[in-house]
């Protein structure tokens, strides 16, 4: 393939990153368990943009501003830290009456929870970073300059990442399908999710 060296390598290795579980895995079985399987798809959906974006950057070269920057690379981790702390808080203060189920998830619910998704990819450095360093190992440095490389192989660790993702979602969605039908256990999963934002933002604010 033009520019990339050890593809298949690559792809063995991307696939064992996917499987190691992470904020991201995290975040979607969350919003999977607590709101169910489209809460869940449009999380996948919105975490993997973010690693499109990441891609992206690191094949123009934008990566490179957080790597050496270090005061970009603190204020892209404590916003990052912050948005999820903000959204862990919301799911602990919003009213149990109001809290959405999968039945009453509407089209602008799931493009709120898209977003929620690209953003706590993106605003997370530590991403970033990682494809900024993953990448050019398999990239020919006669090709290094130019986007494509980098384009194709974000492209196959995102198309894989999502394939695993979507089976993450299914599965926490499934398992926990009799429990959201009971509005005590779905109220205590609410506030479990809660806790668990905001214990990953802390987890990455404190990070160096």
């Amino acid at each position: 393939m033009i520019g990339i060296e050890n593809y298949y390598t690559f792809l063995f290795a991307g696939i064992l990153l996917n499987l190691t579980p992470g904020a991201d895995t995290i975040y979607i079985i969350s919003r999977s368990a607590a709101q169910g399987r489209r809460a869940g798809i449009a999380s996948v959906l919105g975490i993997m943009t973010g690693s499109m974006i990441h891609t992206t950057f690191a094949a123009l070269g934008l990566s490179m501003i957080l790597a050496t920057s270090a005061l970009a690379y603190e204020i892209v981790k404590y916003a990052g830290a912050g948005y999820l702390m903000y959204l862990g808080i919301r799911m602990l203060v919003v009213p149990s009456g109001t809290f959405i189920t999968q039945n009453e998830l509407q089209k602008d619910r799931l493009i709120e929870i898209y977003r929620q998704g690209v953003l706590t990819n993106v605003l997370n450095p530590k991403v970033a970073l990682f494809f900024l360093s993953f990448l050019p190992q398999f990239v020919n440095p006669q090709y290094a300059k130019g986007p494509l490389p980098f384009l194709l192989l974000g492209l196959t660790f995102t198309a894989t990442g999502t394939l695993w993702c979507l089976i993450v979602a299914y599965s926490a969605a499934s398992l926990t399908k009799r429990l959201r039908q009971n509005q005590i256990l779905m109220k205590i999963m609410q506030k479990f999710c809660g806790c668990v934002f905001i214990l990953l933002g802390l987890q990455l604010a404190v990070r160096k």
